[in-house]
């Protein structure tokens, strides 16, 4: 049975002061749940209710684990439709970004994105090609908001994500900086090489001015409509695809 208080305390991880006092946040959904449980990330507690209890067999021998009513877990969870189970998770302390970390690979780098949705299919996409690095500005929407949490479908649970202060990484640097931007190379015709940062800038306006200024090669996705920009999400995907194809070249 939970207390009152221990009810309040899981409904405030809604919220990012809060997240980041008790240094938790919450991830709903079976396979969610299994994927966190199974990663490098501590969980702190599994909910559940009796409607999935027999799925829990395995998954109660790896962490707390307490059964809870489907009117206490409406109360906590953070979806409009709840589903069956919600765990808490630590949130981790990612080590310094250094050369090792990054050297002779890709990451994906976020300037300023706001939606969570975006982020989150970002962090998907990423992970669907063998990205492991997502490197974030401060002002970047957090990854352990719930729609963030969701949107990954459980990607999160293997992927490393820094919150840094951006310029100072970019230009601290050696690799080369890639910048998606309206005036640069054809990224049809571009060598990416065998590693790099990928900056990816807000959806409304863009790569700051900051950032762009460290950007090293620009590349653009060519326009073949009227459209006046492309989703954020979707020119990582296009990105990521690139630099994979790159490779088997």
């Amino acid at each position: 049975m939970l207390s009152k208080s221990n009810i309040s305390l899981l409904q405030s991880l809604q919220h990012k002061k809060f997240r980041r006092e008790h240094g938790l946040f919450l991830v709903e959904g079976y396979k969610s749940v299994a994927e966190f449980i199974n990663s490098a990330y501590q969980v702190d507690a599994v909910y559940y209710t009796e409607t999935i209890a027999p799925k829990m067999l395995k998954l109660s021998q790896k962490t707390n684990s307490l059964e809870i009513s489907s009117a206490i877990l409406e109360k906590i969870s953070a979806l409009k439709t709840p589903a069956d189970i919600l765990a808490t998770v630590k949130i981790p302390q990612w080590p310094v970004l250094n050369a090792t970390t990054l050297n002779k690979k890709f990451a994906i780098v976020l300037d300023g994105i706001q939606d969570p949705g975006n982020m989150g299919t970002i962090i998907r996409t990423a992970e669907w090609f063998g990205i492991e690095n997502i490197i974030c500005s401060e002002d970047c929407v957090e990854v352990y908001n719930p729609k963030v949490v969701q949107a990954t479908m459980g990607s999160l649970s293997r992927m490393n994500v820094h919150y840094v202060n951006l310029p100072e990484v970019l230009a601290g640097t050696k690799l080369p900086v890639y910048g998606a931007l309206l005036d640069g190379e054809n990224i049809y015709n571009t060598n990416f090489g065998a590693e790099g940062l990928i900056v990816m800038g807000n959806e409304g306006n863009g790569l700051s001015d900051e950032v762009k200024q460290l950007v090293t090669k620009a590349i653009t996705i060519p326009r073949g409509g009227e459209a006046e920009s492309l989703n954020v999400a979707i020119a990582t995907a296009i990105f990521c695809s690139e630099i994979s194809r790159n490779k088997l070249k």
